[in-house]
């Protein structure tokens, strides 16, 4: 901030700023042009930081435990600090996500067992949207887990359409437990112009050439780990 002052009085000082050359052209004094408004050109404006969104985390309560040990029956005896350790209030945000994709599976599931069913899948989905909604909404730039909250979405989106056209009492009953508003897609779908159909072409083929030439690296990687173990396994010639 020193710096920024210091050019800007020397700027006024020299009147070598565009305004005080202007101000000069004018019959004006430097005196009359506010000395601030100098200052303010040359520092960077600065960022305000975002307020935090309220967590899909918080309604899971500090003294739950975590999934490992929820059915073992020797954590009763244990004292308090042991079960705060192995409770949610010192769990990482990987375990508390693991925690809410059963919360909200349980909402929807058929049975005590069921882990795969369509409204189980939208389940683990709709808590892995959640999770990286708040994560961009504190850092807009992360490219990577953009393109996985649009995955996990257009996934989720497909089972949905799978449950409103097989089931839909079923489809009604998840989009109302998990708090889903699904938008049927329209009927009216814009073609695909011959440029994007290029690039996803190209796209494809060096995904493709990528793939190979991993799988000649692998190949080399495990022919000379073949070669290794055989020169190990060749008996040693002693010198007579």
């Amino acid at each position: 901030m020193l710096r920024l002052v210091l050019r800007g009085a020397s700027a006024v000082a020299g009147g070598s700023h565009p305004k005080l050359v202007a101000a000069a052209a004018a019959g004006q004094g430097p005196g009359k042009i506010p000395f601030l408004q100098i200052v303010r050109e040359y520092a960077r404006p600065v960022r305000k930081k975002k307020e935090a969104i309220p967590s899909h985390l918080d309604d899971l309560p500090d003294t739950m435990l975590r999934k490992n040990y929820a059915n073992v029956s020797a954590v009763d005896k244990v004292d308090d600090d042991v079960r705060r350790i192995l409770s949610l209030e010192m769990a990482s945000q990987r375990e508390k996500v693991k925690m809410k994709k059963e919360q909200l599976a349980a909402k929807v599931r058929r049975s005590p067992n069921d882990c795969g069913s369509a409204e189980v899948q939208v389940a683990y989905l709709t808590a892995m949207i959640l999770t990286l909604k708040e994560h961009l909404h504190m850092h807009p730039k992360d490219k990577v887990n953009l393109t996985r909250m649009m995955i996990a979405t257009d996934r989720r989106t497909v089972l949905l359409k799978y449950l409103r056209n097989t089931r839909y009492d079923t489809f009604e009953n998840t989009c109302k437990q998990l708090e889903i508003e699904y938008l049927p897609p329209p009927q009216y779908r814009r073609k695909i112009t011959r440029r994007a159909a290029v690039k996803k072409e190209f796209r494809d083929m060096i995904y493709k050439e990528k793939q190979k030439l991993r799988a000649l690296e692998r190949l080399k990687q495990m022919e000379k780990e073949d070669e290794g173990i055989k020169e190990q396994a060749q008996p040693k010639e002693t010198p007579s």
